[in-house]
């Protein structure tokens, strides 16, 4: 597989993306993260956290977009925190966001699949939340380099949309059940649309891939790794900007899930 080419495109496609992104949302993080120990993080994923207990832990997040969710993890106690992306803004906003908010945090632009060698072993947590795992073109690359980042008893957590919900068409709101796509799908979406989610611009877009992956793959990934796994939910709540809909029908889907694994 031709790794570099996706996510090369990807990278590309969120550099245009993030000044969309700041542009509908900066002033509403500027202003909530210079509250005290303000976290964006929703009261679900926060309360496995406390379970975990990150207080005094050091927290990698792999996809940490604009650094909110990685400052809020520094803000419950999180010692050493440090995010990673791909997205050249994306990792510019994140340092000037972790400066506002005056939150020592590291960030560093790389390829997850390149994150060098010498942070092996370096966290307590590795972090990874909605909507990263569907950029990445190789899941059991991604998840072997993810779990060589932990120290012994360390922990992943993905928490994160359902992965069932790629056979869904999210345009088709007058018709939310439609399924589209098949959940044993190989090859990439390619697209070229608009990725601000936030304030809904049109612009012109790059071409970006999206990746398919199962359940399972994420399952066996953790456990191939020797990752023992302590935790796995399912949820009816989106925790998405795509599948808010879906929560209205009668079905009761699961539409996010959460799972983590302790390094043996």
């Amino acid at each position: 597989m031709e790794i570099k080419k996706y996510t090369e495109a990807n990278r590309v496609a969120w550099n245009e993306a993030t000044p969309y992104h700041m542009r509908a949302k900066k002033e509403e993080w500027y202003r909530a993260f210079l509250q005290p120990g303000y976290s964006c993080l929703d009261p679900v994923v926060t309360g496995i956290l406390n379970e975990i207990n990150v207080a005094g832990r050091d927290i990698a997040q792999l996809g940490c977009n604009n650094g909110g969710e990685l400052i809020s993890l520094k803000n419950m106690g999180g010692r050493k925190c440090v995010g990673f992306d791909i997205s050249d803004a994306a990792i510019t906003e994140a340092r000037q966001l972790a400066a506002h908010a005056r939150a020592d945090c590291e960030f560093f632009r790389t390829d997850i699949y390149d994150i060098p060698g010498t942070f092996n072993g370096s966290f307590d947590l590795t972090y990874i939340s909605i909507g990263f795992l569907t950029w990445l073109p190789d899941l059991a690359r991604f998840m072997e380099r993810a779990a060589l980042l932990l120290r012994k008893e360390g922990v992943m957590l993905i928490y994160d949309s359902h992965t069932f919900l790629h056979m869904f068409d999210c345009d088709k709101k007058d018709n939310p059940l439609t399924v589209g796509e098949s959940y044993f799908r190989d090859e990439p979406w390619e697209y070229h649309e608009s990725l601000d989610y936030y304030g809904q611009v049109t612009y012109d877009c790059s071409v970006q891939y999206n990746f398919a992956h199962k359940l399972s793959d994420i399952i066996n990934g953790l456990l191939r790794n020797r990752l023992q796994i302590f935790r796995f939910e399912e949820y009816e709540h989106d925790i998405s900007v795509c599948y808010q809909y879906l929560e209205k029908t009668a079905m009761r889907l699961p539409l996010s899930f959460l799972i983590a694994g302790k390094k043996e």
